[in-house]
């Protein structure tokens, strides 16, 4: 097993995103400020087990892709905000490691990313979004990436819908133009047009949900949340895909500019 930080292989699909050194997985001191005020409540919310001492590096499997680039964007944002430490395992999925027993014993789909807390007895999360809504419930404690589900109600279920959205169509409509486009053994124009005219609707679709705001949910003008992180490095893909541009877009633009712009983002696409 490696950590990122020694991992230095570049990624073809999202090389052009790619800033800096990934950095060290060492611990940095919590951030004690919070949305909900100071005092002694605020410390208990910083608490998280990213900043116990006793507190031991999560394990990442997963590969230079759109979806393993979710996970690890999350786990740099949680690196920045309370000192998580994590140890990345790559899987070169050319190679179909992920189809062997021993990882179909951590993901029965045999698909990357796969999250292991070993904070709490080797837990094992496969599916992206559900990763992504792991670690901002265990994780992140002052709710910097999500919204409360009893008092944000509203918020939280934008922030699942758009989740649910860029799972269930962006991912894979992307995906299967990504294989007809570029690893299909036939050229199969029918399939190849099908997959590009869907993905550039739905790029379409979150360009509307983008209109006046910078981020997919939250209050006004929205809140950075794994909401973004969960569609960012889709789209932030596009030219693999065969889409030149995000001109015809400008929401969607400006707003994978704005992602692309974050310390933790730039380092999250460095991994593995």
């Amino acid at each position: 097993m490696f950590n990122h930080g020694a991992v230095g292989r570049l990624d073809v699909l999202l090389r052009t995103f790619r800033y800096g050194n990934a950095g060290t997985t060492a611990i940095q001191k919590p951030l004690l400020g919070t949305r909900g005020g100071g005092g002694r409540g605020a410390l208990r919310r910083a608490m998280s087990v990213a900043t116990s001492p006793s507190a031991k590096p999560l394990l990442l499997y997963t590969w230079g892709t759109p979806n393993g680039k979710k996970a690890s964007i999350m786990l740099e944002e949680l690196k920045a905000m309370y000192g998580l430490d994590y140890d990345v395992h790559p899987i070169n999925i050319s190679t179909n490691v992920q189809k062997e027993p021993w990882f179909i014993n951590l993901n029965p789909n045999g698909r990357i990313p796969v999250l292991v807390d070993r904070n709490r007895a080797d837990f094992a999360v496969f599916e992206t979004a559900a990763i992504l809504l792991y670690l901002e419930q265990h994780y992140d404690t002052q709710r910097k990436f999500g919204f409360d589900p009893a008092t944000q109600a509203d918020d939280y279920s934008r922030m699942v819908q758009w989740m649910f959205f860029v799972h269930g169509g962006v991912g894979p409509m992307q995906g299967q133009l990504n294989h007809f486009a570029r690893f299909a053994p036939e050229n199969i124009p029918y399939a190849k047009k099908r997959y590009l005219d869907e993905t550039r609707r739905l790029y379409g679709v979150l360009d509307i949900g983008l209109e006046g705001r910078d981020w997919l949910a939250g209050p006004d003008r929205g809140t950075y949340s794994i909401a973004d992180m969960n569609g960012f490095p889709w789209v932030a893909s596009h030219g693999f895909a065969g889409i030149e541009t995000l001109n015809e877009w400008p929401n969607v633009k400006a707003w994978v500019e704005r992602c692309s712009e974050r310390p933790a983002v730039r380092a999250g696409l460095q991994v593995p």
